[in-house]
């Protein structure tokens, strides 16, 4: 029986999680693991963590692992702000262990991992429990019949020291030859990621010097939420382990290619008769989306800007979104387009049914992937319900048009700075709506503090202090 996290826990459930939670603990320990990482990401997209010994994880399961409220405004300095719903030292939240989603790490011999959903001490799930507000936004969608598949893509950068960034290996963008350098490293993480459940789908050199790119099969969202998280961890755990580095920051070095965190997003339909059927294929509209497929990219287009202060959520994340860089730094669509901020991509011919989706390129590794994709969500649902239409595609790099050229084709540039997000994204009722009122204040109070932290810094001081943070 799975878990369920969108109600307060009562005593029944209480019972219940913990007599699955000893048998799970039971069988871990079989299998030599001491302890297991309760994690979450708070806002400014960092990964925390509580631990319990693999002998208090029933306890876990059933009455939580206290843990501040706080932790919601550190910034990624690990100073703290405040915000209207969040803030200061007093209250306390409980971590309970997601079950379905525990699995030992192949990477940390002896830990498994298990995300944590958070709630009150009262059992209530707690209103910046990121996980829950992405459960929320795939159930609104389900209850009109749809389903998202959905995988975050994972860019990070490999260095031979924790100080300055100096890349492990040397070979050309996308070259074989980085593979070679780092073929035993690579080879580890790949068998850590397949002992640990984890499906690969492919694993290249990137453009960017020492940077690589991992893609995975799409889930449900808060699956593929998790996995990220996962992988991300199984990257840093293997990298150490080889005398390395990594770095999943928007921008590792000022003036190189930064990491995005890509997400690749199709709307299914469920009760067709003859099985899921894909809405991004099969249709008479632009590249064969259906009509819903396209509101539903239309709705995720139309909200790009304010999306940015959930995907693009650091100062650095502008240094990476400029334009000619494959960043997407400009509000259109195209086909096959890497320039354009949303690209459709229909995958080969005979599979496209399977594999059309669309990519959000303008988002980096600083996102909290839970609130990034709930957001998405919700920008595809409000396209849904106003059965919005896309524009025209563009077939160009938006950034070689003359600034006559983009208005007349109604392309937008998105915003150049984080501050200019948050001003957008405040104002998004529809944002504000599915997040809540505790998210969305308390992401604004967020960013305006890292805005603050970095207020007179160079690009070269900002892609320091945030090259080993996330």
């Amino acid at each position: 029986m799975e878990q369920t996290f969108d109600t307060a826990l009562d005593g029944h459930e209480r019972a219940r999680l913990g007599a699955r939670a000893a048998e799970a603990a039971r069988r871990l320990a079989g299998e030599d693991v001491a302890a297991v990482a309760l994690t979450w990401v708070d806002v400014s997209g960092i990964t925390r963590t509580k631990t319990v010994p693999v002998g208090r994880l029933e306890h876990a399961a059933t009455w939580g692992v206290g843990m501040s409220p706080v932790f919601d405004v550190f910034l990624l300095d690990d100073s703290i702000v405040s915000g209207r719903h969040i803030g200061g030292p007093v209250g306390d939240l409980r971590l309970h262990p997601d079950l379905d989603r525990l699995v030992p790490l192949a990477a940390l011999p002896g830990w498994a991992h298990a995300p944590a959903n958070r709630y009150a001490q009262d059992g209530a799930v707690h209103p910046l429990d990121a996980r829950a507000v992405l459960r929320r936004e795939t159930g609104r969608l389900a209850a009109a019949g749809w389903t998202v598949k959905t995988a975050l893509e994972i860019e990070w950068a490999v260095s031979a020291t924790a100080e300055e960034f100096t890349p492990a290996c040397h070979g050309p963008a996308y070259g074989m030859t980085r593979v070679s350098e780092l073929a035993g490293y690579l080879r580890a993480l790949l068998t850590a990621l397949d002992r640990t459940g984890v499906s690969v789908e492919q694993l290249h050199p990137e453009y960017a010097a020492g940077q690589y790119e991992l893609s995975v099969a799409a889930e449900d969202p808060v699956g593929a939420a998790d996995t990220a998280v996962l992988v991300r961890e199984t990257i840093r755990a293997v990298t150490l382990e080889h005398g390395m580095h990594a770095s999943f920051s928007p921008k590792v070095v000022a003036g190189s290619v930064g990491n995005g965190g890509h997400v690749h997003l199709s709307l299914w339909r469920e009760d067709t008769g003859d099985g899921p059927a894909n809405a991004m294929a099969g249709g008479t509209g632009p590249c064969a989306m259906t009509d819903a497929g396209q509101a539903f990219a239309a709705g995720i287009l139309d909200r790009l800007p304010a999306l940015l202060a959930i995907g693009a959520p650091a100062v650095a994340s502008y240094l990476r979104l400029v334009p000619s860089h494959w960043a997407g730094a400009f509000a259109c669509w195209g086909l096959e387009n890497r320039e354009t901020a949303l690209r459709f991509v229909t995958g080969a011919q005979g599979e496209r049914d399977r594999a059309a989706n669309l990519e959000v390129k303008c988002f980096d590794g600083a996102a909290n992937p839970y609130l990034a994709l709930a957001a998405l969500l919700a920008a595809g649902r409000s396209g849904l319900e106003a059965g919005l239409t896309l524009p025209d595609p563009v077939e160009v790099d938006p950034a070689g048009l003359t600034d006559g050229e983009r208005s007349a084709r109604g392309i937008r540039p998105l915003p150049a700075s984080l501050a200019d997000a948050v001003a957008v994204f405040e104002d998004d009722a529809v944002l504000r709506d599915a997040l809540g009122e505790a998210v969305t204040d308390t992401v604004a109070a967020v960013r305006r503090g890292e805005i603050a932290l970095f207020d007179g810094a160079t690009p070269q001081e900002i892609a320091a202090a945030t090259r080993w943070r996330h």
